[in-house]
């Protein structure tokens, strides 16, 4: 399986994480576990579509899907040779864009073909085809650099930023005098931008830094629970179990697959 990362233009730091693209010629079905990582995703495949499995079991899914945020893992498993470029957007930017109302996708992966916004509906007849990834980057650039001339401000913006900033450890009272609304209102504007109370957010991206710890390669198990905020290492062995369903010392933060892509930014 291939991954590739593409950085957007700057101009658009507030509203792309990245571009990126998948492709495997691998035709045997493999699981692979999804993990959160507080972002969400417009998803483009033009190989084999992939099921998803949740609580209800095993499902088909549409080529062209929207991704909300998820609160915690799920699986998905090829169903032949597979190939995707997608966009994964900053946590407030699909409200921001297109107005969605983001907690109505909350550990939800949509149909963008019959998906009832037309912008959104239509944009992979915007995207394909495309020549390479230098091609396909200006296309994407060009499309969303033109759309955010109207998209609309970020109110969790600033609070955003401060949770990023102290790798989610940031308290509610620093993010309550950061935003300047009261709690209630802020609770309320994160589930309408993001999807996700502020709190249950900034566990995400507290869990994602445990990630980022370990590239370095010489933090010990201590370090990382010190430095990622943890009380102690049974407080943080639960927070990774519920995020990815395994306990740290047996998940395989080495192996090539789609979570660790993601969450160790690997290009």
């Amino acid at each position: 399986m291939n991954f590739s990362r593409i950085e957007p233009h700057p101009d658009l730091n507030q509203l792309i994480e990245c571009y990126w693209t998948m492709q495997s010629d691998e035709a045997s079905p493999s699981i692979e576990k999804i993990i959160p990582d507080g972002f969400t995703e417009l998803i483009f495949n033009y190989g084999s579509v992939y099921k998803s499995k949740n609580k209800d079991g095993w499902c088909l899914q549409s080529p062209n899907l929207l991704a909300g945020q998820i609160s915690s893992y799920f699986y998905l498993e090829n169903t032949g040779p597979t190939a995707s470029v997608a966009i994964k957007l900053k946590p407030a930017a699909l409200t921001q864009l297109f107005s969605l109302n983001m907690q109505q996708y909350l550990d939800k992966i949509v149909d963008l073909d019959t998906f009832p916004h037309a912008e959104l509906a239509n944009l992979k007849e915007k995207i394909f085809p495309f020549k390479d990834e230098k091609h396909l980057k200006q296309i994407l650039d060009d499309y969303f650099i033109s759309r955010s001339t109207t998209a609309a401000e970020n109110p969790i913006k600033d609070t955003l930023s401060l949770i990023f900033s102290s790798n989610g450890m940031a308290s509610v009272a620093e993010m309550l005098h950061v935003a300047q609304v009261g709690e209630r209102q802020l609770e309320r504007l994160f589930k309408r931008y993001v999807g996700l109370s502020p709190k249950y957010y900034s566990r995400i991206i507290r869990f994602n830094y445990i990630f980022q710890l370990l590239k370095t390669k010489d933090c010990t198990w201590s370090e990382i629970v010190f430095r990622s905020g943890y009380y102690d290492q049974s407080h943080f062995i639960r927070n990774f179990k519920a995020f990815t369903g395994e306990d740290p010392s047996t998940y395989y933060f080495e192996e090539k697959n789609m979570a660790n892509f993601f969450l160790k930014k690997t290009d």
